[in-house]
């Protein structure tokens, strides 16, 4: 409210949208209108929606107008709102270099600019974008920087942007204490078949599940709606529209399971999710704390659970550490957890591979003439005339 910088540190589910949301609705009440003069960049788009709904929803009544900016839709309704039609432009870094470069966006109006989920900006390697965007907004504007975690490259860029920022810092390096997490351990191709069981246990009808790729997601996705659950995907094949449709689908209760990659484990706001199961574990202990964090919100409990294989104890003992406390082992009951992988016959498989058995003619055997090795196909011999010199 003061107008000065903020490096907003705090996990996922502690109120940020509005923590900005809010400030910038009662600055830009009064003021020109018609010209952007807010900015805040997300790493995606199903962020950008959410955080341009929250502006939506706070701040009708004040005349205010959002719009969003990203790749994967047309460009020609952006460039209607980018010319006079909004105040506040929220944008992923790719798009809104386009519309700068080809002059739809003129950045001279931008009082304050927010840098939302800025660690996930870094993993995903938009720090170069960040810092195009940066270098054609005005140096006089008010910059606010929210990060659940602060690496050492994140540190710089804060440092390059920020103008001595009040620091808020709630708590962000520890996972949130409303959920209850657990590891079931079991062998990988029976991931499948515990992940529709502990389905079936569950009560409840709002249930992320994440995976590793967006194949497997798919996959996934399509197995548990075989076992009878009503489930869509949410990854990187789909397109824009296919994507907003499934995630407005499980807000709305129409879609109960949610097999998501990570591109929904940051700032996606689905207050009623009770089950988090994370089919694959994730790649460090910071990813695991955000996916965590999709349920337990606004100080409602929730369940983690994570499905292990042997594969992936050096990342459990990784995160218990981080987490300060050892994870609960548990096994479901009724469970066939010795069960044999089905045959892979005309299946991709995708498991090391058994050693070939060749068949070798014993020292000194011998074949007759044209009569082939068992199990090799008969080879052909021409014969071959020498070309005259």
């Amino acid at each position: 409210m003061e107008g000065r910088d903020v490096l907003g540190l705090a996990q996922t589910g502690t109120g940020k949208t509005a923590a900005f949301a809010l400030p910038i609705l009662h600055r830009l009440s009064s003021g020109p209108r018609g010209v952007v003069r807010a900015l805040i960049v997300a790493p995606t788009r199903e962020l950008a929606e959410q955080i341009k709904e929250s502006f939506d929803a706070l701040g009708r009544g004040t005349g205010l107008r959002a719009a969003t900016v990203y790749g994967g839709v047309s460009m020609h309704q952006q460039i209607q709102h980018l010319h006079g039609r909004c105040e506040i432009v929220v944008a992923c870094p790719g798009r809104l270099i386009d519309h700068m470069q080809q002059g739809h966006f003129k950045p001279g109006g931008v009082e304050v600019l927010v840098l939302d989920e800025a660690d996930q900006m870094f993993d995903m390697g938009f720090l170069p974008s960040i810092r195009t965007i940066l270098a054609k907004l005005p140096k006089q504007r008010q910059t606010l920087l929210f990060s659940a975690t602060m690496p050492d490259a994140l540190r710089g860029l804060a440092h390059e942007c920020l103008t001595n920022p009040a620091t808020v810092q709630v708590n962000h390096d520890v996972a949130l204490t409303t959920v209850t997490h657990a590891l079931y351990p079991v062998v990988e191709h029976l991931k499948t078949p515990l992940l529709l069981a502990l389905l079936e246990k569950i009560d409840s009808e709002s249930v992320l599940v994440f995976t590793r790729t967006k194949h497997r997601a798919k996959r996934v996705a399509d197995k548990v709606k075989d076992a009878g659950h009503s489930s869509t995907s949410l990854q990187g094949n789909l397109s824009q529209n296919k994507r907003k449709a499934a995630l407005d689908s499980f807000r709305a209760g129409k879609v109960h399971v949610l097999v998501a990659t990570d591109i929904a484990a940051r700032g996606i706001d689905v207050s009623q999710i009770s089950h988090v199961i994370n089919y694959d574990i994730t790649d460090t202990p910071e990813a695991y704390v955000h996916r965590i964090g999709r349920t337990g919100r606004a100080a409602k409990t929730g369940d983690a659970y994570t499905l292990v294989t042997s594969a992936d104890d050096g990342m459990i003992r990784t995160i218990e550490r981080k987490l300060g406390k050892g994870i609960e082992r548990r096994t479901l009951e009724g469970f066939d957890y010795r069960k044999a992988p089905a045959s892979t016959h005309g299946q991709h498989h995708t498991g090391p591979r058994p050693p070939q058995q060749h068949q070798h003619t014993p020292p000194g055997a011998h074949r007759p003439a044209g009569v082939p090795v068992p199990g090799r196909p008969k080879r052909k011999f021409w014969r071959t005339r020498r070309r005259p010199r």
